[in-house]
């Protein structure tokens, strides 16, 4: 299996951690945005220190592409789309990795179209060019969505893009439609001067998908030798969100400091509508941010099996555990 032959190097480096007790790289999904600033703020208000830790956020490249970083033990936590877990680890059994607190609740996922393109509704996906990268989360889950919506895949003209084109392409209408976090897509579009109401933001959590979305992810054999260190650096990052959910502009600051380049007022907007949407649900209202039910995962992966042919009996315990968690979560309010 591909991460074994880097296995060597990882356990050398997961050795190293461990002895230093302090420091961590924590690898993100994606470039420092809205959504990444409550890890800055967790380090800024001390809550990383305070913790007995010295925290390295390092940006990603999709929502996929921290899992084989921490299945390797090139990093020891990271953030990633748990569905694109659940099949890394049916095609990797052995890998040590898993996941060890949700975030986004309800997941990001999303089909992005233009009205004036004829795109408002799922079906209206059918005889139009898609353009979706593939390293995308929300590519990943977009079978499950063609499948609980009636959608001919056949039908649908999917044209592989990158992620630096994606919106770019929509906004000059060279595809009707993509596929994208509904916070990122969204705002990148307005950024391109694409009108707001002629935006179809299709999330599709909304539309017959049963998934979670992002979540930390930690190295099993690092989290073996760790365990507090791991909860240390969950209850901080519970912190940071706690932090960020009660002052999203303090947050963005936190965020600038990181990447000067970006805008302000749009990361702003960013981090509350990956908020609202994604991490402050019902659900995590009433029960704390952080823990799964495992009769919805369970039907998740129940949905992941109607569209991806696993090669292993799926098992629940192997994607997700709870030990790293306080009972009752992180309050989000």
């Amino acid at each position: 299996m591909f991460y074994k032959s880097v296995l060597t190097a990882g356990a050398v480096l997961l050795g190293t951690m461990a002895a230093a007790e302090t420091k961590l790289s924590f690898a993100l999904d994606w470039k420092f945005e809205g959504p990444s600033a409550p890890y800055f703020l967790a380090i800024d208000n001390g809550h990383f220190a305070d913790a007995g830790l010295e925290v390295e956020i390092t940006a990603g490249k999709g929502s996929l592409d921290a899992i084989p970083k921490v299945a390797t033990g090139a990093f020891p936590v990271g953030f990633a789309d748990i569905n694109s877990l659940v099949r890394f680890l049916d095609q990797n059994p052995e890998a040590p990795v898993t996941a060890v607190m949700m975030v986004y609740d309800k997941p990001p996922f999303a089909v992005i179209g233009r009205k004036s393109l004829g795109v408002e509704a799922p079906a209206d996906l059918m005889g139009k060019v898609l353009g979706a990268p593939p390293p995308d989360g929300a590519w990943a889950q977009f079978p499950i969505f063609a499948d609980a919506n009636g959608l001919d895949m056949g039908q649908i003209t999917v044209e592989p893009v990158g992620f630096p084109t994606r919106e770019p392409m929509l906004a000059e209408g060279n595809v009707a439609a993509v596929t994208g976090f509904s916070f990122s897509s969204f705002l990148n579009l307005v950024r391109l001067g694409v009108p707001e109401d002629d935006i179809s933001t299709i999330l599709m959590a909304d539309h017959g998908v049963e998934l979670y979305g992002n979540a930390i992810l930690v190295n099993t054999d690092f989290a073996a030798e760790n365990e507090d260190v791991v909860k240390a650096f969950v209850a901080a990052v519970g912190k940071g969100w706690a932090d960020a959910i009660a002052d999203p502009a303090k947050a963005v600051e936190s965020l600038m400091t990181r990447n000067p380049a970006a805008d302000a007022a749009l990361e702003q907007r960013r981090l509350e509508l990956a908020i609202a949407s994604n991490v402050v649900t019902d659900y995590t209202s009433a029960n704390g941010m952080g823990h799964i039910v495992p009769d919805r995962l369970a039907k998740a992966i129940e949905q992941i099996g109607t569209v991806y042919e696993f090669q292993n009996a799926p098992d629940a315990s192997l994607y997700f555990t709870d030990a790293f968690l306080p009972e009752g979560g992180f309050a989000v309010k």
